[in-house]
């Protein structure tokens, strides 16, 4: 009996260790035994590993047109049975040695033991290189068709306040099929939208600068892509804001209360007749403009300026020169000069006569028939393949930059190669042939079943929107009239958002998303509610481009005053004053001509013609001032294409080009006009500062100004110049001076 009880307490105590064994396999396995015993996912383990060590990125082994010295990876890992192949089976698997796995070359070069162009990738002790050694261990399975499918990740937090100079830990969350979730931080990918407000760290921590506003990081993960969106105050006191004029002051002012910035005061007259002026008709007022407006006591005037330069050809100018450039009104050689001139016509009459903007891009896109009788399939004499169309029709009209999906996925965006294709099929029934105009093509609808082969998996796709099913199109149906019905639709969530948030940034010189063709959901709007607000207006008032100016230019917000308080000198993005940006060059040019009276002249055009009134970029060869400042060739659907920073060549040729030169001198031009008028020179004074700035000079600019009339000129040997000479050559002087300061140089 003894030992029957001795037997039953040491099985007893055998039973309470295993269970205790059990219990600590459970909830310490892998550590208890090592990650080795973990089946090891080439999907869900090997590929984040190479894509958070970079391998895969554009610039190493997803390189187009072969990767990186022969080893071939899909772009951030989007393509898993393409990748097993090149890793695995490609060079006779010399990449992997199962034998010695840490042998291996994948390892090998990865830790650098062996040379590597791309350097150090992977630590030894880090996690990474344990998975990919196990996972050779294990014997470099590939379990595309069972392995865990990711559905979404998600960041923790999503949206947040974070003070200036504070950091936030963010946590990537992986979401399975199965309802599982992993916490994938150390392995995802973080960015910022704007590095001058936060940068993030590989692990995902978020250092926050000392500059006030929202800012974005995009954390992706294995084709999936969050946000986390960050609202960081300045935290001061917000006492006043000036009185809301509509739903833009609304918007604006409520997010400068939310981060603690006041706004600028609300400019004087003589700015916003001049600021206004060069956005809708660019150009300067005129200086009995200038006076008239200065002296109007009318309490609505700002409104009756915006509405008169509404009305004016040059609004219509204007905005022509911006939308013919973004839509490749180009001149080759002379051939095109018929097409050129008609599809300016067409743009600048729709303009003028204010067709909505959803029928112009509907007559654009569906254009038929030949240049002569329909100018805007001039369009597809620029952008004559479907792939060119789809491309520009998406990143123009929509705000969608395509170009990455024709490849590979888009690594920021949800887009795929089908979705590419897709999307171009409803350009694949475009058909042409010679017209009687030579040079020229008619462009019509030829019948058949539209439909666009992926080059990767030949497979033939109908058309279809971003996003979104189209219904079924007839063989006898033009798609393209199917592509207009969609994009003018209310549920369209491109159409319009695109365009008002170019138009917001041809008044703020900053989009509300920035690029302003760039729209995507890890690209988020700095004021997500006053961009909804500006489309529900435009979608409201059917799609009216006036409209959309005069509810912009109306607003309180857009006519702050440039000059910064104490608190918004930093802010770039909250639109707490007006940003100063420096004249495009048409618009410069006419400005000097305004003010020297000396009128450029272009040729085969009517004397008199207006640099924003070109009808092509041929004219830029024609003057040097046009490309020194940066005018566009039109070989560019992006604005980006515009230079629109300064240089020293611009300097140089504003203080000595031949060009200007010969416009302070010209005979007919305004310093011999007041050189021999009769006026005070007072007046005269006047008159240049009203046409330059739109306002009268200050008591210190009057006395540089007349003293520097009064003062006697000599040549050379120091005998005095004829006083005639010498008071035209001094009226040169000033307005060379005034055209070289930044007040003149810039909008303000």
């Amino acid at each position: 009996m003894a030992l029957v009880k001795h037997n039953l307490i040491l099985r007893h105590k055998l039973c309470k260790l295993w269970f205790s064994v059990v219990v600590l396999l459970i909830l310490f396995g892998s550590a208890a035994f090592g990650e080795e015993d973990r089946a090891v996912s080439f999907v869900n383990d090997v590929m984040p590993v190479l894509t958070k060590a970079g391998c895969n990125a554009g610039v190493c082994h997803a390189k187009a047109g072969g990767g990186q010295n022969g080893f071939q990876l899909s772009l951030l890992g989007f393509e898993f049975q393409e990748d097993y192949e090149h890793l695995v089976k490609e060079g006779r698997g010399r990449r992997l040695f199962p034998a010695a796995p840490e042998r291996s070359l994948l390892l090998m070069k990865a830790v650098g033991t062996m040379p590597h162009g791309g350097g150090v990738r992977l630590q030894r002790d880090s996690e990474g290189y344990e998975l990919i050694l196990n996972w050779i261990r294990q014997g470099a399975a590939y379990d595309g068709g069972s392995a865990l499918q990711l559905t979404s990740i998600e960041v923790q937090p999503k949206r947040g306040t974070v003070m200036r100079n504070a950091a936030q830990q963010l946590k990537a969350v992986a979401k399975y099929a199965d309802g599982s979730e992993r916490d994938v931080t150390r392995f995802a990918l973080f960015e910022s939208n704007d590095k001058s407000m936060a940068d993030v760290a590989a692990g995902g921590l978020v250092q926050i600068s000392d500059i006030p506003g929202k800012v974005a990081i995009m954390v992706r993960y294995q084709g999936r892509v969050a946000v986390f969106n960050a609202s960081v105050p300045l935290g001061a006191p917000v006492d006043s804001v000036p009185a809301s004029k509509n739903f833009v002051d609304d918007f604006v002012f409520a997010n400068l209360r939310e981060i603690g910035v006041p706004p600028s005061p609300v400019c004087d007259d003589a700015t916003f007749l001049r600021r206004v002026s060069l956005d809708i008709s660019g150009r300067l007022p005129t200086d009995a403009e200038a006076m008239a407006f200065l002296t109007s006591q009318d309490a609505d005037k700002r409104e009756q300026v915006i509405d008169r330069l509404l009305r004016s050809p040059e609004y219509a100018d204007y905005f022509a020169n911006k939308w013919t450039a973004m839509l490749k009104n180009r001149r080759d050689d002379a051939s095109d000069m018929t097409s050129n001139f008609a599809f300016y016509a067409w743009v600048r009459d729709s303009l003028l006569a204010n067709k909505s903007y959803d029928q112009l891009v509907r007559e654009l896109l569906a254009a038929t028939g030949t240049v002569i009788a329909n100018p805007p399939v001039a369009w597809y004499k620029r952008v004559k393949e479907p792939k060119q169309q789809l491309e520009d029709v998406a990143q123009l009209f929509l705000g969608v930059r395509m170009q990455c999906a024709q490849c590979h996925h888009h690594p920021f965006e949800r887009w795929s190669q089908d979705d590419y294709y897709s999307f171009s099929a409803f350009f694949t029934q475009v058909g042409r042939k010679p017209s009687a105009t030579r040079g020229e093509d008619l462009i019509f609808h030829k019948r058949g079943v539209a439909g666009a082969a992926n080059i990767k998996t030949g497979m033939t796709l109908k058309p279809a929107a971003l996003g979104d099913v189209i219904p079924a199109i007839a063989a006898d149906e033009d798609p393209r009239l199917k592509l207009a019905d969609w994009m003018s639709s209310p549920k369209n969530p491109f159409f319009a958002k695109a365009v008002v948030n170019r138009y917001w940034k041809h008044f703020f010189r900053r989009g509300l998303i920035e690029p302003e063709d760039d729209i995507r959901d890890t690209n988020p709007p700095t004021n997500p509610e006053l961009l909804a607000g500006l489309e529900q207006h435009f979608h409201a008032s059917d799609f009216d481009l006036k409209e959309l100016v005069r509810v912009i230019t109306r607003s309180n917000a857009y006519q702050l005053s440039s000059v910064p308080n104490q608190y918004n000198v930093a802010d770039q993005q909250n639109y707490s004053r007006y940003y100063p940006r420096r004249l495009q060059a048409e618009v410069m040019l006419d400005a000097i001509d305004d003010l020297t009276g000396a009128q450029t002249d272009f040729p085969n055009l009517p004397t008199g013609t207006r640099a924003i009134a070109l009808p092509d970029n041929s004219y830029n060869n024609a003057s040097p001032f046009l490309k020194v400042f940066g005018r566009p060739e039109n070989e560019s659907v992006c604005e980006c294409e515009r230079v629109q920073s300064s240089s020293l060549a611009q300097s140089l040729h504003l203080m000595n080009a031949g060009d200007i030169k010969a416009k302070l001198a010209t005979g007919s031009g305004r310093a011999d006009r007041l050189a021999k008028s009769e006026q005070p020179p007072d007046q005269k004074i006047r008159e240049l500062y009203m046409v330059a700035f739109a306002r009268e000079p200050r008591a210190d600019e009057w006395k540089v100004a007349l003293d520097y009339l009064a003062e006697p000129r000599i040549d050379a040997a120091g005998n005095p110049i004829d006083p005639q000479k010498a008071n035209t050559e001094n009226f040169q002087d000033l307005i060379w001076a005034l055209i070289n300061t930044k007040e003149f140089l810039f909008n303000h």
